[in-house]
């Protein structure tokens, strides 16, 4: 599915310019164009007046609850750049394709935006089994992924800009900061079962156990779309924990945190930290049924800058008012205007060129507040706590006082 011209002549537009208008850093004027040939060696879909790029996320299946957000964030994202002029003088045009919660699927699709549609850049994935099964795909065609969610780490490559956290923003950061303000020495380890929450959790049990010297009472895993956890609930009420640490993600959370609250467990008592359950999430949860966990992410709707004003403004006035804005969701925003800022730097489209030309560009316009990109691809980006109200959003109650420095390869936790 493309866009066409006529997203760009409606009142729609008329809104974007207003909202880009009232957050000054978002002001950023698109380049003259110059021939395609300049700024396109290697055959990639750019013309005089356009450049393709593609939007990769899960529609259907048990993810689209979190990854919705996301294809939302990019295309909001594309519009208002479009609004201002475009990628050096040019307009996006996107190819949007379901993962459909499907590793092959995204694999399959990813090929397909490179080979066959040739776009300049990809937006895609949340999953780390998606990331990880179109990662070959990415360096074998040389394309360029803007992937957007909190990840464990222990990745690093030239053809991927990691646009949310890795695990020492985001698991060390929140099991530190629950362990000193909590008192916590006991923990019960819980995830879905794939790569991202088995390998979090592995490095959550060396920081527990080799650092913080305290023990981890529990651990169990579930499938893609389970919705029993009646089983683990009790386990849970027997082993008393200090903290239940869950990294369940996609649909099935409703299912636990709904089944948690009618088990009797008051998370207003009951210590519970999340690195998985954003607004996007809590949107299907019911806010009811989850006041008071915490999270650790680097965004949350509440944050109160001009440039999350503005953006949630924008959002809102594009895909309802309702709409609510996730971490990952704030992350995929960043991806096109990254990458924006780094094709003009780089004065090329070419992957390569692009790839070269990120280390140190930087985003002031960013919901978060302000981000850069480090020499490994991922981004300098504070970490933040925040505890679930009963409306849906977060107040943030901790954050760290400067940007923290990407380490997707911390010693001791590989």
């Amino acid at each position: 599915m493309t866009n066409t011209s006529d997203d760009f002549r409606n009142p729609s537009r008329r809104r974007v310019l207003s909202a880009l208008a009232a957050t000054p850093a978002l002001g950023l004027l698109g380049r003259p164009a110059v021939a395609a040939s300049a700024v396109n060696t290697t055959g990639l879909a750019v013309t005089d007046s356009e450049v393709t790029v593609g939007i990769l996320h899960s529609v259907t299946g048990t993810m689209a609850i979190s990854e919705t957000g996301s294809v939302e964030a990019e295309k909001l994202a594309i519009e208002q750049i479009n609004a201002i002029g475009g990628v050096l003088g040019r307009k996006i045009k996107f190819v949007q394709e379901d993962g459909a919660s499907d590793w092959p699927t995204f694999a399959e699709k990813a090929k397909k935006l490179l080979v066959n549609d040739k776009c300049a850049a990809v937006f895609g994935c949340w999953t780390s089994a998606s990331r990880k099964a179109v990662l070959p795909v990415f360096e074998q065609y040389n394309g360029m992924l803007y992937y957007p969610t909190f990840y464990e780490g222990l990745e690093q490559s030239k053809n991927v800009i990691y646009t949310g956290q890795e695990a020492t923003q985001q698991i060390i950061a929140g099991l530190n900061w629950v362990t000193k303000t909590k008192g916590a020495k006991s923990f019960y380890l819980l995830g879905s079962d794939y790569i991202w929450p088995r390998t979090s959790n592995k490095i959550a049990r060396k920081h527990i156990e080799n650092v913080l010297k305290t023990k981890v009472v529990g651990e169990d895993y579930f499938p893609l779309g389970h919705t029993q956890f009646n089983s683990v609930i009790n386990k849970i009420k027997l082993t008393k924990p200090d903290v239940i640490y869950a990294i369940i993600v996609g649909g099935s959370n409703v299912a636990f945190y709904k089944q948690l609250k009618a088990a009797g467990i008051d998370l207003s008592k009951q210590t519970l930290l999340t690195i998985s359950v954003t607004e996007d999430e809590i949107d299907g949860i019911g806010g009811e049924n989850i006041a008071g966990a915490y999270a650790c992410m680097k965004y949350f709707q509440s944050l109160g800058n001009a440039n999350n004003k503005g953006f949630v403004s924008a959002f809102q006035k594009k895909w309802g008012s309702k709409t609510v804005i996730g971490d990952v969701t704030q992350a995929a925003y960043l991806g096109p205007w990254l990458w924006k800022l780094t094709v003009e730097k780089a004065g090329s489209f070419d992957i390569d060129k692009v790839a070269a030309a990120s280390p140190g560009v930087e985003f002031k316009g960013a919901p978060e507040g302000y981000v850069r990109i480090h020499e490994n691809h991922h981004l300098w980006s504070k970490t933040r706590v925040g505890r679930a109200r009963a409306d849906g959003q977060y107040d943030v109650i901790y954050e760290t006082a400067e940007l923290v420095e990407p380490d997707p390869f911390p010693k001791g936790y590989q």
